[in-house]
């Protein structure tokens, strides 16, 4: 049997989880296996978003999102929400009602609805996903809807409209694009931990930060000079942190899997080696765990065109990047 990342998580007192739909785990025994043998928490890949819950304003669709709570119920395992707010799962109808109203009324009523229906069963929320944004934006943060119509408060008060509904549940941001030297992850990592710093001094409700960790080999190497003082200013902010969509990108596809997967497996291993040496970092998912399913991939790729950024391959055989994580966790 394949090693048991979540098993070399708990060693270290830490998780290993992946997100993962419920009609991809009912489809194919293989990646139930897999989930089952790898994972303590799972995050719904999309059904917990607010176009697939909500895609009308009078009708709900929790069908797989429930589903997929009741297959970690079933099988011990725990559940992170994904996520509350975003703008690119806020329905249409949603923006316009927001837009044209302008009150806080059709955000409230959503988390309320759906942070209060999951309180018993989801430990930790994203409740604000990608807020950041790098051009030019004021304070740092996303022209969003949700900005244009509250100001930069709305993620406060989303905070604060998820505690109140869900008040057992840890809170977190999640955005991405933290991890490499450049000019444009620097502004972001600045922005967000100015952020983080404004929520913290007004006592707004949040807990965790989510770093996505969409690895890119075309970005040039990780350097822990740049990522230890970021997660370090983070951690002294008393907030942990969950890496929650680690996945690669890879650059050069001519070469032979065999290198293609030594050169994943690497950068997991450079990237885990650093993070997982701060103390606040509480767990890791994975977006995906079979690269069949990984939201990297071109459109009706097949074979050896597929991206091979997750920890399986498109039949369920475990790769390098595996024995990476599996490795790093467990260091």
């Amino acid at each position: 049997m394949t090693a048991s990342l979540s098993t070399a998580a708990t060693e270290k007192g830490r998780y290993f989880g992946t997100a993962v739909r419920i009609d991809q785990i009912e489809a194919s025994p293989r990646l139930r296996q897999a989930v089952l043998n790898d994972c303590g928490f799972l995050t719904p890949e999309i059904h917990m978003k607010w176009n697939a819950l909500q895609p009308a304003r009078d009708h709900w669709t929790p069908g797989p999102a429930d589903g997929l709570v009741r297959f970690a119920q079933a099988n011990e395992l725990r559940v992170r929400g994904h996520a509350l707010l975003w703008h690119n799962s806020t329905p249409h109808w949603a923006e316009d009602e927001i837009v044209r109203e302008r009150n806080w009324n059709t955000v409230g009523r959503y988390i309320e609805a759906v942070a209060g229906r999951y309180r018993d069963h989801v430990e930790e929320w994203d409740v604000v996903n990608e807020p950041i944004d790098a051009d030019g934006s004021t304070d740092g943060l996303r022209d969003n809807v949700f900005m244009r119509s509250y100001g930069s408060s709305y993620i406060a008060r989303a905070l604060e409209a998820a505690h109140a509904a869900a008040p057992k549940a840890r809170l977190a941001i999640n955005d991405y694009s933290f991890e490499y030297d450049n000019s444009t992850e620097q502004v972001r990592r600045t922005a967000f931990l100015k952020l983080l710093e404004r929520l913290k001094t007004a006592g707004t409700p949040l807990d965790a930060v989510g770093l996505q960790a969409h690895l890119d080999l075309s970005k040039g190497p990780l350097k822990p000079e740049i990522l230890k003082p970021f997660l370090a200013e983070i951690a002294g902010m008393g907030l942990d942190i969950a890496i929650t969509e680690l996945d690669v990108n890879e650059h050069d596809r001519r070469l032979s899997l065999r290198e293609r997967d030594a050169r994943v497996a690497d950068e997991v291993r450079r990237y885990l080696d650093i993070v997982l040496d701060e103390p606040k970092v509480k767990g890791v998912t994975t977006w995906g765990l079979s690269d069949e399913h990984s939201w990297l991939q071109p459109t009706g790729a097949k074979g050896a065109a597929l991206n091979r950024g997750l920890p399986y391959d498109a039949v369920l055989e475990p790769k390098p990047m595996h024995r990476a994580i599996h490795a790093s966790l467990l260091a």
